[in-house]
């Protein structure tokens, strides 16, 4: 063998042994006890980091049952440590490990404070501001518990509920809700996701180019619990109340370095009763309609949600879903009495009996792929997710006409109702954030498609046919489908004390929707470019004011174009307009936020403009009333907010929010009887007081001011909850008990005035409510 042969053949040898020697792993083990009892502690989460840097483990285990473990790194200088819900983490730096290495017994000491308590104090205010909006921890809040999201929302400030559950932020109701950033089906029935499934709720009144371009009003983003921290925990609740309301709900999550697993349950049994009535005149004819619906209701339902998050190199591979299910039954009664005058005097009797079964189907699906480049805050993030509703009711009416009795022999007639709606999202979307010197930059690519498929058959009972037999007037089938393409950038910069973003968004919509009953088509495309603008001065370290601008759009909803009218109740109808075209608005916003050490106060004052308001008109044609959607010419809306938190005593805190605002809606393109204006204001208002012995007393009180409609204006409604609530188990578990409406004040009422006719109504439903509730943490 030549000289050079030789020295090439022992570099390679002592190369491939120092790789060897390099890549020899040694096993470093030991074993964790309680400090105090001195029992072994099994499933606890153990890691060596590389000496002074613990952002990331080189190698993680779990404790068997005797508490020990066995962990194998190369050679090296090392820093252990052990994380343990309830216990204080465990540090042991400067491991040297040249071979086996033996830790010996390691005694862990127990924590004072449950993990709950510690998320309370530090990052759980009931409110945050920021320069986009508002952030809301509904735990903070005890009114919450053993409730649904509308119950959270209902507390929340600059937000409004009405009776059917339909949400308006700052006096509109055109608000793009989301679940966890994305759009889904799940967000039309608010109220069967439970409070306790809810981990923040982020309302974002003017939204940056980041956000679908879509809502008038801003962005709700209800955020679910998932479970972050290592080791295992969960929670258990229950809640019983009036009229048997049952409440119950289970979540649980497991956290490796790795993997986190989590999963929630929640079963809801509800009921409830309630009144409605209406009286209408027609002036001309001198007509005079009353009517009162008496209604119960039940609705039973499953809520789970469940997912996992994997972590690999830079990586993150996430699935989230969430399925729901629900029976809901009703049975409405409406007494109606119809008198008219003039020259030929008449009087009409009749009750509409409807007994309602709908069963409700959902299922959301989401994959998410997050990388982190080596840059702090270099980020690419791919979702794809798939939302799935079905929704099916059927109604069997009964009809007495000539009468006030719905007794079996006054029956004079029978109809029944098949109504099946299937609605399917699917939503694709990639974002890329490039850190830059003092700043970064956003962009991204996102398609929204959606089909909504109403199918909704009509029958009445034929007496020649012996039978029910379809009525083609009232039957119908309508499919509503659409696709947004969009693109954003966003471009920001932090300074001293300045910091600003500018935005660009682009959106192509492509609408078709189908009338199966005529072969009515109609066919839109429309491309429109979203500028957002953000800024913020920071004063000092307590002051900061702040400016936003946004240009957004709200698109007629699949129902409100379905031209097919809803003949249930023969004298008021209700139809759709297929030839709405969206509202554009143009929304600015001036705020001050103020942070001082034990209390936050943010103002803000806004104003927004709208082309071609949609709101709902209602005509009186040949006696009976025809409620619709119509583009109005315009509307604009201005006001101040004021949201803030205090604690003024370590026994008394308060957070809430006043809600100053001025409507002008300008419907005279249509009519001057759609033109009005009028002042409105809504006051939130929390005051938690802390009592000996462990117990929180909490006072919620609402107040919503009469507002202006096209043709009207809804009355003012308000009400108060009181919770009282006792900590248990070393703060680990709690009881609680809750009076909600305590003053039963709560109900829906309004009136419309126009040339032709007058219509007033009023609703109450039981709101009265008493609900104990128990938790527990673990």
């Amino acid at each position: 063998m030549s000289t050079g042969r030789k020295l090439l053949f022992f570099t390679l040898f002592f190369i491939s042994q120092m790789t060897v020697a390099i890549a020899q792993s040694f096993e470093v083990r030991g074993k964790l006890f309680d400090a105090e009892s001195k029992e072994p502690l099994a499933f606890v989460q153990v890691a060596l980091f590389a000496a002074g840097d613990q952002t990331k483990p080189l190698t993680f285990s779990d404790t068997d049952l005797d508490g020990g473990f066995s962990l194998e790194v190369p050679r090296g200088n090392y820093t252990f440590k052990a994380f343990f819900i309830g216990y204080s983490d465990l540090l042991k730096e400067g491991i040297k490990v040249n071979g086996l290495t033996d830790l010996g017994e390691l005694a862990m000491q127990g924590d004072g404070q449950s993990l709950q308590e510690v998320v309370v104090q530090t990052s759980k205010l009931p409110i945050r501001s920021s320069m986009e909006g508002i952030t809301i921890a509904p735990e903070a809040n005890l009114a919450n518990v053993g409730g649904t999201l509308l119950d959270i929302l209902r507390n929340t400030p600059s937000i409004t509920v009405s009776e059917d559950g339909t949400i308006a932020l700052r006096g509109s109701t055109g608000t793009n809700i989301l679940i966890n950033g994305r759009n889904s089906s799940l967000t039309q029935n608010l109220d069967q996701l439970p409070a306790s499934a809810v981990e923040e709720i982020r309302i974002i009144n003017n939204p940056n180019a980041r956000y679908d371009a879509e809502a008038e009003g801003g962005v709700i983003d209800i955020i679910l619990k998932k479970g972050q921290d290592l080791g295992t925990h969960g929670g258990l609740e229950a809640t019983y109340g009036t009229r048997n309301r049952t409440n119950l709900g289970a979540r649980i999550n497991h956290r490796g370095l790795k993997l986190n697993t989590f999963a929630g349950y929640n079963f809801r049994d509800w009921k409830n009763v309630g009144n409605r009535q209406s009286t209408r005149v027609l002036f001309e004819d001198e007509e005079v309609l009353q009517q009162n619906t008496e209604n119960a209701s039940r609705n039973v339902g499953h809520n789970l949600t469940y997912g996992a998050d994997y972590y690999f190199g830079n990586n993150v591979l996430s699935y989230e879903g969430v399925y729901q299910s629900s029976l809901d039954r009703q049975v409405n009664t409406l007494f109606a009495e119809l008198e008219r005058g003039g020259a030929s005097p008449e009087a009409f009797d009749y009750v509409r009996r409807n007994q309602e079964s709908e069963t409700d189907t959902g299922l959301d699906n989401a994959l998410i792929f997050e990388h982190s480049f080596k840059d702090k805050g270099h980020l690419l993030r791919a979702t794809a997710s798939h939302s799935f509703r079905n929704q099916f009711k059927t109604q069997e009416i009964d009809i007495f006409n000539n009468t006030l009795e719905p007794l079996p022999e006054n029956r004079t007639g029978q109809e029944l109702a098949y109504i099946d709606e299937i609605r399917n999202i699917s939503v694709l979307q990639a974002d890329y954030i490039k850190p830059l010197e003092n700043g970064k930059f956003e962009t991204g690519l996102k398609s929204i498609f959606r089909k909504f498929d109403n199918d909704y058959q009509y029958l009445r009972f034929d007496e020649s046919e012996g039978g029910f037999v379809e009525d083609p007037r009232v039957s119908n089938r309508f499919v509503y489908e659409d696709q947004v393409l969009a693109g954003y950038g966003v471009y920001s910069m932090t300074k001293s004390k300045f910091e600003y973003a500018l935005g660009l968004r682009g959106e192509m919509t492509f609408v078709d929707t189908y009338l199966e009953n005529t072969g009515e088509t109609n066919r839109q495309r429309y491309f429109d470019l979203f500028p957002s603008v953000q800024g913020m001065y920071n004063i000092s370290d307590v002051h900061s004011l702040k400016f936003t601008y946004s240009k957004r759009i709200d698109r007629p909803t699949a129902w409100r174009l379905n031209p097919f009218p809803d003949i249930t109740d023969s004298l008021n109808v209700r139809r759709g307009n297929p030839n709405l075209q969206p509202e554009m608005i143009n929304s600015f916003e001036l705020g001050h936020m103020a942070n001082f050490k034990k209390a936050s106060l943010t103002t803000n004052l806004f104003y927004r403009h709208v082309a071609g308001q949609l709101d709902f008109i209602t005509i009186v044609e040949d006696g009976i009333s025809y409620s619709q959607p119509a583009n109005l010419l315009s509307s604009q809306s201005y006001g101040l907010e004021w949201i803030g938190t205090g604690e003024v005593s370590k026994w008394y805190s308060l957070n809430g929010g006043l809600t100053i605002y001025r409507i002008i809606v300008d419907g005279s393109n249509i009519s001057q009887e759609f033109t009005n204006s009028g002042f409105a204001w809504n006051l939130k208002l929390t005051q938690d007081f802390k009592l000996p012995l462990g117990i929180n007393f909490q006072l919620a009180g609402t107040y919503d001011s009469p507002e202006i409609e096209a043709q009207g204006r809804d009355l003012a409604q308000y009400f108060i909850d009181a919770t009282v609530q006792k900590s248990l188990l070393n703060g680990k578990g709690s009881i609680a008990l809750s009076v909600r409406d305590i003053f039963d004040t709560r109900r829906f009422a309004g009136f419309a005035r126009t040339n032709t006719f007058s219509q007033d109504f009023y609703s109450k439903q039981e709101t009265r409510i008493v609900l104990l509730s128990a938790r527990m943490n673990f």
